[in-house]
């Protein structure tokens, strides 16, 4: 609900918005060096991130997001926006507005890899530029606020958020929360209904696009005290009042953040993405641990991974307490120079909007994730960057010298995340240097397994996918990947042994259905009908719609003389998908049950889809003297 609470401008964001205004000329060519920044930094965001363009998909969730996903698939459609709006998808998430970017994305580029990596970089480096403008029209502090922009724009960080297609979510929501910083303060300065519903549609945006802006309503509170200090400073009654307001202002902006915290919530468990097996006490140890961790590796970027292993039960709760510690002595330091107020905003800024995302509610198997810093990294680099200037403007230090400075500083940054980019280029490359940057990472293995099988690589890939069982053994997908190498290599008894320890695991019915399925193929192989018979049943009973199950479990009743057994199956396979074999080989069923006409058809038919079918071909030329004698 509005307030009548509101800002006193600054002279910047006035001139910005009344450019006929009588500002002194001094703050018109502000204004003129605000848009030229904006426009550099920007550019420099956008080529710095040019090189991930040329890079592909990936394993990692990019199926699931955009190569292998149906509604996704077929662009941008009335059922696929109904579909985006639900809760029934695989990647347990619900942001409706990234998955119709994607469609888009279809729509424009298909599956040319280039365009869906060119619209994630469009969206970063605009972020750049309206971080930038949110931040010097509230601090009408030009120069720190485009080092804050900068340093976000080539933070290493950043990388995994910008050079994954399927994090679109992060990108496309950090680019709604900038238009909404900025909405704010422009309904800030002169509040009013229309301004405030401003605000509240371009934040929904953002939580259509992913959750993580969901602390936002109370991170504006501490805007509120810095830099719009909508605070009054003395006098305890009006003090509480004024908080009173503020706190009233947010509550529409709360009950967003609830119904999207809530749906989200519901799709997880739908799904089954919450990991709810892992105890609280490891959780807890992590979270704390993670607190720290994320702050050393905006200092020092270094060992950067795609995945990085839960830490579980190896933390010592001595390593924790020494954790919390430092986090307790840095918000104490926060509040001893809190006359500096972007000290203790920055810091709270961090821990707040890093809090859904730290891991007391665990979701996935990651202990930590880069792209996690995209928005808290922020109250960091303004808290820091912001008193740097201040000790500078104090010690009356050249601006060379500071410009020399920062490009010292910024310029090793901008260099790993170079770097990091070129990791981003396939899969093999990218789950190769996570195997070097983290320790004992059995997801890692499974998904560079996964893309040396996807090459043809089956010798290579099997040690990754028993590294993999090995470091993880719960994980379903690891034991039918090992499962299907060592099936490739013709040792059956070890891949039925893995087919069905991944059955047993499987929470997915239709990935379960598939190993069932390869599981009968197997004993289908060794002659062993009656179990081959009863996986592909099983198969079916789980998935209607898995073709290769009826065209096996039909080969076995051919074979059995159960000829209408066969036909059934067979015909129900050639319904599912047009497939040369199922045509073929309800041909041989309808041969042995004598109707040739019928056969002719179905051998017909096969040779449509696969006109270099020999059996089909040498099959009906014979039928041809018992049709036409």
């Amino acid at each position: 609900m509005p307030t009548e609470t509101s800002a006193p401008p600054s002279p910047i964001a006035e001139t910005l918005l009344d450019p006929v205004s009588s500002a002194a000329s001094h703050t018109l060519s502000s204004k003129r060096l605000i848009l030229l920044l904006s426009f550099l930094l920007a550019a420099g965001t956008f080529a710095l991130y040019a090189p991930a363009i040329s890079n592909g998909f990936v394993n990692y969730d990019d199926p699931d997001y955009v190569t292998q996903n149906r509604h996704v698939l077929q662009g941008l459609t009335r059922p696929g926006i109904v579909w985006a709006f639900g809760t029934d998808n695989a990647a347990a998430n619900w942001h409706p507005l990234t998955w119709i970017s994607h469609m888009l994305d279809v729509q424009w580029y298909g599956l040319r890899p280039a365009g869906h990596h060119f619209t994630n970089v469009l969206l970063h480096s605009a972020g750049v530029a309206l971080l930038f403008l949110a931040i010097a029209l509230g601090t009408s502090r030009i120069w720190p606020s485009a080092a804050v922009a900068a340093m976000y724009a080539l933070h290493p960080l950043n990388v995994e958020a910008v050079a994954w297609v399927a994090e679109r979510k992060a990108v496309l929501s950090m680019f709604f929360l900038f238009l909404t910083l900025l909405a704010y303060g422009w309904y800030v300065r002169k509040p009013g209904i229309a301004r405030y519903c401003c605000v509240l549609l371009l934040f929904a945006l953002g939580l259509m696009s992913k959750v993580m802006l969901i602390a936002l309503p109370l991170t504006l509170l501490l805007l509120d005290y810095w830099p719009l200090r909508r605070f009054p400073d003395s006098d305890d009654a009006k003090l509480r009042r004024s908080f009173g307001q503020l706190v009233l202002e947010k509550i529409p902006l709360l009950a967003l953040s609830i119904a999207a915290g809530g749906m989200t919530l519901f799709v997880h468990h739908k799904e089954g993405a919450l990991t709810g097996a892992m105890p609280l006490a490891w959780r807890v140890k992590n979270a704390l641990y993670s607190y720290v961790a994320y702050l050393g590796k905006e200092i020092w970027p270094s060992h950067l991974a795609v995945f990085y292993p839960h830490t579980e039960n190896s933390l010592a709760w001595s390593a924790v307490a020494l954790c919390t510690l430092l986090l307790l002595a840095i918000t104490a330091l926060a509040w001893r120079f809190r006359q500096r107020r972007y000290l203790l905003v920055g810091w709270l800024w961090y821990l707040g909007t890093m809090f859904p995302m730290i891991g007391f509610i665990q979701s996935g198997r990651q202990g930590m994730a880069d792209r996690y810093m995209q928005l808290p990294m922020l109250g960091v680099l303004v808290a820091a960057i912001l008193f740097f200037a201040d000790v500078a403007a104090r010690a009356r230090l050249d601006r060379n010298l500071l410009t020399a400075s920062f490009t010292l500083i910024a310029v090793p940054y901008a260099l790993v995340s170079h770097a990091q980019i070129a990791y981003w280029h396939d899969s093999i490359s990218l789950f190769t240097h996570a195997l070097q940057a983290t320790h004992d990472n059995g997801v890692a293995e499974n998904d560079l397994g996964s893309a040396l099988l996807e090459k043809g690589q089956v010798q290579l890939a099997e040690p990754h996918f028993r590294a993999a069982a090995r470091l993880i053994p719960d994980l379903a997908s690891a034991h039918y990947n090992l499962a299907v190498t060592l099936h490739r290599q013709n040792h059956l008894d070890e891949a039925a042994r893995e087919y069905r320890q991944s059955i047993a695991l499987f929470s997915d019915p239709l990935e379960a259905a598939q190993a069932h399925n390869n599981l009968g193929i197997l004993y289908l192989s060794q002659q062993n009908n009656a179990e081959a018979i009863n996986e592909l049943s099983a198969a079916i009973s789980l998935n209607p719609a898995e073709q290769n199950s009826y065209v096996g479990r039909g080969t076995i009743e051919l074979q059995s003389f159960n000829v209408d057994g066969a036909i059934a199956d067979f015909s129900h396979a050639a319904q599912l998908s047009p497939s040369p074999l199922a045509c073929f080989w309800l041909g041989r069923a309808e041969e042995a049950k004598g109707d040739y006409p019928r056969a002719a058809a179905a051998y017909n038919a096969a040779l449509q889809l696969a006109p270099q079918m020999i059996d089909a071909k040498v099959r009906l030329d014979a039928l041809r003297d018992k049709i036409h004698p």
